[in-house]
This record gives C-alpha cells, sequence and structure tokens, in this order.
C-alpha cells in the first residue's frame, strides 16, 4: 500500500496506553509494536510518538525509567500508571461511541 492511512485525531495518545497495557517498552518499541500489530498500516513517526509520550509523562499516565535495552543501549522504558489505565478506559468508551456514531451515519447513507 503506498499511502497509508494516517492516524485519526486524538487515537495516538489511546495506542499507546494501550500498547503499555501488555508491558514497559522502550519509544521504538511502542512504535514497533503498534506496527506489527495494525499489520503494518500503522505507523507512529518518531516526530508524533516522543511528544506524544512527553503528553503522557506529564498527564501523569505513564512514567518513564532509564534501562538498558536488550541490544545493551540505554532507553527510557514506560510504564502505564493506574491513572493511564483508567484513562486508557475513557479514551476506548469515547473511541467506541464515536466509531458506533460514524457507523449509523454511514449505514443510513447508504440506505438513503
Amino acid at each position: 500500500m503506498t499511502n497509508k492511512p494516517e492516524l485519526l485525531p486524538g487515537t495516538l495518545d489511546m495506542l499507546i496506553l494501550k500498547t503499555l497495557t501488555r508491558a514497559p517498552l522502550h519509544g521504538y518499541g511502542i512504535a514497533l509494536s503498534i506496527k506489527r500489530l495494525s499489520d503494518d498500516v500503522l505507523t507512529v513517526e518518531e516526530g508524533s510518538l516522543y511528544p506524544a509520550l512527553q503528553r503522557l509523562l506529564l498527564q501523569g499516565w505513564v512514567k518513564a525509567d532509564w534501562k538498558m535495552t536488550e541490544t545493551n543501549r540505554r532507553a527510557r522504558f514506560y510504564t502505564l500508571t493506574a491513572a493511564g489505565r483508567r484513562q486508557f478506559n475513557i479514551e476506548l468508551s469515547r473511541f467506541e461511541l464515536m466509531i458506533g456514531a460514524i457507523g449509523r451515519v454511514l449505514r443510513d447513507a447508504q440506505e438513503a
């Protein structure tokens, strides 16, 4: 696919939070996980990922610690906090509500 779809506005934070529900990861690991789980449809660029992680840190939804990676490099590993888990559930509910509403509008448009 040459023109990959872009992330919908507001979904990056939710995807990062979801990714961190599995295990702490460094930034590159988060981007790789999102790409892999989406079957290479979603690509998170560094220019979007790191500002989002900083936002999540400032909100208290993730915390970060310096650790060594599996390749012996020092990296910041991000961990979901209890507040982040609650926020993920809020974001997921909002997203599901929005997707449901869009689906209803599209179904109605097809019937007309």
